[in-house]
C-alpha cells in the first residue's frame, strides 16, 4: 500500500504535467533550502537532501571537518563519531554526515513550502516555453478567458496564456468569454513573469496556414503558395502555382462551387480573397495581379528587371481604370505587393499621348518616328477628336492600342538586346579577374577614405565589383557623384598596387610638364598678357576692378570702329540713340569679343560682369558704370567718367 507522500507525489505529477525528476529536484532543493534557514548554516557549506518516494521520509548530508575537539557542530564532527559510519576516517578529512535535524519533515514542508512552489513555476515556465517555441507560425487555438482594453487573454495548452492584442485582431472581431479562437502564434517573448506568448490574426501567414488546412493539394505540396498581399478583414490577394502537372492551381484553393474559399472567408469575417495563378513572365503574373480588371498591356524595361525597384507600366481601357486602381487605391497596392513591382496605371489616351510626347524628345523612341509617321498623324487626330468630346469607334481605339503596342515592344527588344550586351561584357570582364579580388574590400587597398566611401555608397564593396565595372563600363564609375578622372587614376594605381588586376588592366598615365615646358609656357603667357594690356589702352570699355577707374586722355583717341555702342559725341545719330537707350547693359562675353580682335586672349576664368553705359547730354559726356556682386549679393556701382 502506498503511503499518503507518494499519492501526492503522483498528484502532483499528474496536475503539474512535469517530468518526474523535476519535482524531485525541486523537493531536495527546497529541504537544503530550509535546513540552512533552520540550522542558520554557511553559504559555503555542502548540503545534500535526500527523500524517499515510498515513505515520505527524507534525510539531510552535511559537509563537516573531522576534528578531535568539537567547537561548532554545524561544520564538525568527533572522530570517535564518525568512524561508526566511516572507519576509515582520520583527523583533518573533510566527509558527508547525515544530519537530519529533528522532526525535519514538519519544519521542511512549513519552511520550504514557497521555494518548492517557486520551483515548480519555473519548470512549468521552461516547459511551456519548450512546447510553444516549436509552434511558432503554426495556427493554435485556445479558449477566451478575458478581454481588458481591446485586449484578449487567451487560455492555451500547458495551461499557457496566449495574449491577442488589439492591432492583431481582424476588424470585425468580437469575442466574448469562453469562445474558441484560433490565431497564428506569432511570437514568443521572454518576460520575468513567464513567457509571453503573442497571436495574430492579421498576418498573412495565417492566411497562409488556413488554406494548407483546407486545400489537401497546397498541404501535400502539389499546389506552392507563391505570394500572398494582405490587408485584414478587407481584401487579399493569393498568387498560386501548381508544382506537378495537370493540377488546376486555382481550382483547387477555391473548391467545388467555392466551398473551400468560403470557409476561409467566414474566418476571416468575409474578407474578399482573389486566388490567382503566378507566372514566370513579369508582364502576365502583373496582368492577371490587377484581376478584376481587363489590362491591355503590361510594359517593362528589361533593364531595370533585376533592380531593387522595378517599374511597370500598365494600360487598361477608359472604362477599367477605376477597377484597376480599387476603392482607395487598394487593388492596385495589393497587386504591387503581390508582384514586387511598382506598378503606373493609365488609360489608353494618356499611355498614347506620353508615347507621342516620347517619339519627339526620347532617344530610344526616335528611330521609330519615322517609320511610324502615318500612324502618329492618325493618332494626333484620334485624341483631338476625344479631347473635344467626340465618341470615339473601336476601330479608333484599336489604332491607337496597336501603335503603342508596337512602338513599346519594339522599344522593349532593343532593351533586351541592350541587356544581352551588358551581360556578355559583365561575364567577359569578370573572367579574367582574380578570385581574390571578389573577397578584398575596398578599404583594404591604398585609397583615400573619400574615394572608399564613394565607391561603398554606390554598390562597389569589393575590389572586383570595381574591375568589373572598369572593364565593362567605366563612365559609371566616372560618373559617380565628387568622383572625377583623378580620383580614378588613384583608384586604378591602388589595385595595381595591390596586385588585384588581371593582365589586361591598362592604366592610364597623365602627361607630365617638365620645368622647361613650365618656362617656355610662363613666356608665353606673359607675352599674351602684355599684348593684351597694349589692347586694352585702345579699347573703350575695360575689364577694371572694382577699386579702379581709368580715364583715357582725351574722347578722340577712342576708336570709333571698337565699339558698336559707343562713337564720338559728333556723331548725331548716335547721340540721339544714347539718349533713346538711358542704360545698356553689356555682357562680359561682348566685351571680350571687341578686346579678342588682332590677339589671343590669355585663358583664365573670370567672374561675370555688367557693364551700363549712360550719356549725360548736359554735360556732353558717356558714363561707364561697371557692377561688382558684394559677399551680402548687394551690387556696387563702379563708375568711370569719359
Amino acid at each position: 500500500m502506498k503511503s499518503e507522500f507518494a499519492l501526492a507525489f503522483n498528484e502532483m505529477l499528474e496536475d503539474k504535467q512535469l517530468p518526474k525528476e523535476v519535482i524531485i529536484e525541486a523537493i531536495e532543493m527546497a529541504m537544503v533550502s530550509a535546513y540552512k534557514r533552520a540550522v542558520n548554516a554557511p553559504n559555503a557549506q555542502r548540503v545534500e537532501a535526500k527523500i524517499d518516494l515510498e515513505t515520505g521520509e527524507a534525510i539531510v548530508l552535511v559537509e563537516k571537518e573531522v576534528t578531535e575537539d568539537i567547537q561548532d557542530e554545524r561544520t564538525e564532527v568527533t572522530l570517535e563519531e564518525i568512524r561508526k559510519t566511516h572507519p576509515d576516517a582520520q583527523l583533518g578529512d573533510i566527509v558527508m554526515v547525515e544530519s537530519t535535524p529533528e522532526d525535519f519533515g514538519r519544519v521542511a514542508a512549513q519552511t520550504a513550502r514557497q521555494v518548492i512552489q517557486q520551483r515548480l513555476r519555473e519548470a512549468e515556465r521552461e516547459a511551456q516555453l519548450a512546447h510553444f517555441e516549436n509552434q511558432v507560425g503554426e495556427i493554435i487555438s485556445g479558449i477566451v478567458q478575458a478581454v481588458s482594453h481591446g485586449n484578449i487573454t487567451i487560455g492555451l495548452d500547458k495551461k499557457a496564456e496566449g495574449l491577442l492584442p488589439r492591432k492583431e485582431q481582424i476588424p470585425g472581431d468580437r469575442f466574448r468569454v469562453h469562445d474558441r479562437v484560433r490565431a497564428l502564434l506569432l511570437e514568443i517573448k521572454r518576460d520575468n513573469r513567464g513567457p509571453q506568448i503573442i497571436l495574430s490574426r492579421t498576418h498573412r501567414k495565417f492566411l497562409m496556414r488556413l488554406l494548407e488546412n483546407e486545400v489537401p493539394e497546397i498541404y501535400h505540396g502539389q499546389v506552392e503558395i507563391r505570394s500572398i498581399a494582405r490587408e485584414p478583414g478587407q481584401r487579399s490577394k493569393v498568387a498560386v502555382y501548381a508544382l506537378k502537372p495537370g493540377i488546376d492551381p486555382v481550382g483547387a484553393c477555391v473548391g467545388i462551387k467555392g466551398v473551400r474559399i468560403q470557409t476561409i472567408v467566414r474566418e476571416l469575417q468575409d474578407e474578399k480573397i482573389d486566388v490567382i495563378e503566378w507566372d514566370p513572365d513579369p508582364k502576365v503574373y502583373i496582368a492577371k495581379a490587377l484581376s478584376p480588371a481587363r489590362v491591355l498591356g503590361v510594359y517593362v524595361n528589361p533593364l531595370e528587371s533585376h533592380n531593387k525597384i522595378r517599374n511597370a507600366t500598365v494600360v487598361v481601357p477608359e472604362d477599367q481604370l477605376s477597377l484597376a486602381i480599387g476603392r482607395d487605391g487598394q487593388n492596385a497596392r495589393l497587386a504591387a505587393k503581390l508582384t514586387g513591382w511598382r506598378i503606373d496605371i493609365e488609360n489608353l489616351s494618356e499611355a498614347v499621348n506620353d508615347l507621342l510626347f516620347r517619339l519627339q524628345n526620347d532617344k530610344e523612341y526616335l528611330p521609330y518616328a519615322e517609320e511610324e509617321a502615318a500612324a502618329i498623324e492618325q493618332a494626333e487626330t484620334i485624341l483631338v477628336k476625344k479631347n473635344e468630346n467626340r465618341p470615339l469607334t473601336p476601330e479608333e481605339y484599336r489604332s491607337l492600342q496597336d501603335l503603342l503596342e508596337r512602338v513599346e515592344t519594339a522599344v522593349n527588344q532593343q532593351r533586351e538586346e541592350e541587356a544581352k550586351t551588358r551581360e556578355q561584357l559583365e561575364r567577359a570582364a569578370k573572367s579574367g579577374i582574380p578570385t581574390e579580388a571578389f573577397e578584398t574590400p575596398i578599404e583594404e587597398i591604398e585609397v583615400s577614405l573619400r574615394i572608399s566611401a564613394l565607391l561603398r555608397e554606390a554598390g562597389y564593396d569589393t575590389v572586383g565589383s570595381v574591375l568589373e565595372q572598369l572593364q565593362a563600363n567605366p563612365d559609371k564609375i566616372i560618373n559617380l557623384p565628387r568622383f572625377g578622372i583623378h580620383a580614378l587614376q588613384n583608384l586604378k594605381e591602388a589595385i595595381a598596387t595591390a596586385g588585384l588586376a588581371p593582365a589586361s588592366f591598362e592604366i592610364e598615365t597623365t602627361p607630365e610638364v617638365t620645368p622647361a615646358e613650365e618656362t617656355v609656357e610662363e613666356e608665353i603667357i606673359e607675352e599674351e598678357t602684355v599684348t593684351a594690356e597694349a589692347q586694352v589702352e585702345e579699347t573703350p570699355v575695360e575689364e577694371v576692378s572694382a577699386t579702379e577707374t581709368v580715364e583715357p586722355e582725351t574722347k578722340a583717341q577712342t576708336p570709333v570702329e571698337e565699339s558698336p555702342f559707343v562713337q564720338t559725341p559728333d556723331a548725331e545719330e548716335d547721340i540721339d540713340y544714347l539718349e533713346n537707350k538711358d542704360e545698356l547693359l553689356l555682357d562680359e562675353n561682348e566685351s571680350e569679343n571687341i578686346q579678342q580682335q588682332g590677339r589671343k586672349k590669355k585663358k583664365s576664368k573670370k567672374k561675370k560682369k555688367l557693364v551700363r553705359v549712360k550719356y549725360d547730354p548736359i554735360e556732353d559726356e558717356v558714363i561707364y558704370i561697371k557692377k561688382h556682386r558684394r559677399k551680402d549679393n548687394e551690387w556696387d556701382d563702379d563708375i568711370s567718367d569719359w
